[in-house]
C-alpha cells in the first residue's frame, strides 16, 4: 500500500522548488520551439521541468510510470500501478507572452483510480491540492464546494476554437451564460470552477491538461465529462466539459438539442 502522505508531501515539495526555477526564468532569454502549429508552443523551460519532475519521480518511485506533456506519453500502453500525469508548464502561450496566468499541474493515479491532484499558479504561489475523501485545498485552507449557479446566472469559460467554430453549438451555449471568460490554461481555468468564479470550462484537452483538474473538481461535487458521451481515460485526449452540476444539465440539454 502506497504512503500517500510521503507522496504528497514529496509532489508539494517539487512544484515550489519548480517555481522557483520558472521564476528566475524570466530574467533570461527562451529558447522557443512550435509543436503542432505557431501557437502552440514549447519552452527549454517547459523540458527542463519536465525533466525535474521525471527524475525525482523515478528517483523517489522507481516504478511508477509517467505520462509528461513533454515526453515519454508515446510508449504508454496502459496506466496500471503507480501512474503520474504531468504538465510542466501548462499555458505555455500565456508563460512567454505574459509571464502570467500559467500553471504546473501532476495528477496521481493508482491502478487507474485517482488518487490526488495539484495545480499550481505560478505568479500567485498557490496551490491547489487534495483527492478522494480528503477535500481540496487552496495552500493550507480547504475549499468549500462552489455554489450551484444555472449556465444563465453565471461566467462559462472555453476554449477559443469551441466558440469560433461553433462545436456541440457553443454560440448558443455562451449566449445563454452570463458571459465567456477565456484564459489561455486550463489550469487556471479549473481553478477558476473550483473557487466559483466561472461556472464552468469546455475546451479540447488532453491527459495532462485536465487530470489533476478532474480529481479536484470532482471531490468538490462538480461534473467533468466527455462531450461526445464516451469515459474520461487518463490517456486520452478529449472535448472536456466541467461545471456545476445545474450548468451541466443545461449545457446537455443545448448540445443534444
Amino acid at each position: 500500500m502506497m504512503e500517500w502522505q510521503v507522496i504528497d508531501e514529496k509532489i508539494k515539495r517539487w512544484m515550489f522548488e519548480a517555481r522557483e526555477m520558472i521564476l528566475a526564468s524570466f530574467d533570461t532569454k527562451l529558447d522557443i520551439n512550435t509543436k503542432s502549429n505557431r501557437n502552440d508552443l514549447v519552452t527549454n523551460m517547459d523540458k527542463k521541468i519536465e525533466k525535474f519532475y521525471i527524475d525525482h519521480i523515478h528517483e523517489s518511485f522507481p516504478d511508477a510510470k509517467i505520462m509528461g506533456e513533454e515526453s515519454e506519453k508515446d510508449a504508454l500502453q496502459d496506466a496500471d500501478g503507480l501512474f503520474l500525469v504531468i504538465d510542466p508548464i501548462d499555458g505555455t502561450m500565456n508563460f512567454v507572452k505574459q509571464q502570467d496566468n500559467f500553471a504546473s499541474m501532476i495528477a496521481v493515479y493508482q491502478n487507474h483510480q485517482p488518487i490526488l491532484g495539484y495545480i499550481l499558479d505560478i505568479r500567485n504561489n498557490k496551490l491547489y491540492w487534495g483527492g478522494k475523501s480528503i477535500g481540496v485545498y487552496c495552500n493550507f485552507k480547504r475549499l468549500k464546494a462552489p455554489q450551484d449557479l444555472t449556465l444563465r446566472d453565471g461566467l462559462l469559460g472555453a476554449g477559443l476554437p469551441m466558440i469560433l467554430n461553433d462545436e456541440y453549438h457553443f454560440q448558443e451555449i455562451a449566449r445563454e451564460a452570463s458571459g465567456v471568460r477565456m484564459y489561455g490554461s486550463a489550469g487556471i481555468e479549473f481553478i477558476n470552477v473550483l473557487t466559483g468564479k466561472t461556472l464552468g470550462y469546455v475546451s479540447r484537452l488532453h491527459a495532462w491538461d485536465y487530470a489533476a483538474g478532474k480529481i479536484l473538481a470532482e471531490e468538490l461535487g462538480l461534473v467533468v465529462q466527455a462531450i461526445d458521451g464516451t469515459d474520461i481515460d487518463v490517456l486520452s485526449s478529449k472535448v472536456v466539459l466541467v461545471s456545476t452540476r445545474s450548468a451541466n444539465e443545461k449545457i446537455n440539454q443545448i448540445i443534444n438539442a
